[in-house]
């Protein structure tokens, strides 16, 4: 961010600080009654300020993460809690994310400003999540550190395992005909070869294997 950007941030921050002061202020003096007994009713009614301090963050560009989102985004007011979406698969970020701000004020600044901010050629969509629109379980789990699972080790486990003989005998069977298959598909296009003989079909024991369906 620009020295003029981040100067003009803190103009806005300050003016909204002010103005929360002056709320303040003056919800605390129409608790009071004047010397006659009569509340003071001509005091300018402020429009319902928004209280919102979720923050959705989109289009976040790929090395953005958790750590830089937070070195980012705190130097415009202290950072609650942060959610980088991420998939359960893989791990990766899937370039979105919740951010959340003690001070409603400075997220809706941030909202304001940040919007269409460009970062390493990514536009990023700032909006303001309103407190009625905050999910339940949005921050659930977002302390604990997030371990992907293995899927290769898991399919090589699968792939590895050790098969009874009604499975071996399956699998051969499902090879079969696939390569039947492919011998049939090579004939039609009027292609002369002839294809190798599958030999998988013996069982390690050296036991031919005799499916269901055939013929003693």
């Amino acid at each position: 961010m620009g020295a003029k950007a981040k100067k003009s941030l803190k103009k806005k921050l300050a003016k909204a600080s002010q103005l929360s002061v002056t709320r303040r202020a003056k919800e605390q003096s129409s608790n009071f009654l004047s010397l006659d007994g009569k509340s003071d009713a001509k005091v300018n009614e402020e429009v319902v300020e928004n209280v919102g301090t979720v923050i959705y963050v989109g289009h976040i560009p790929h090395g953005f993460y958790e750590d830089e989102m937070e070195g980012f985004f705190k130097q415009f007011g202290k950072v609650k809690r942060l959610r980088l979406a991420r998939s359960r698969r893989t791990g990766r970020s899937k370039h979105f994310g919740y951010i959340e701000f003690e001070n409603p004020q400075v997220a809706k600044v941030v909202a304001d400003e940040i919007n269409n901010y460009l970062l390493f050629e990514h536009n990023l969509q700032v909006h303001l999540v309103p407190p009625e629109r905050v999910h339940p379980k949005l921050w659930s789990g977002v302390r604990r550190s997030y371990n992907p699972q293995i899927w290769k080790a898991i399919e090589r486990k699968r792939h590895n395992k050790v098969r009874t003989v009604e499975e071996h005998a399956r699998l051969v069977k499902g090879i079969l005909k696939r390569d039947e298959k492919r011998r049939q598909r090579i004939k039609d296009a009027g292609i002369d070869y002839n294809c190798p003989d599958f030999v998988g079909n013996v069982h390690p024991l050296n036991k031919k294997i005799k499916f269901a369906d055939e013929e003693e």
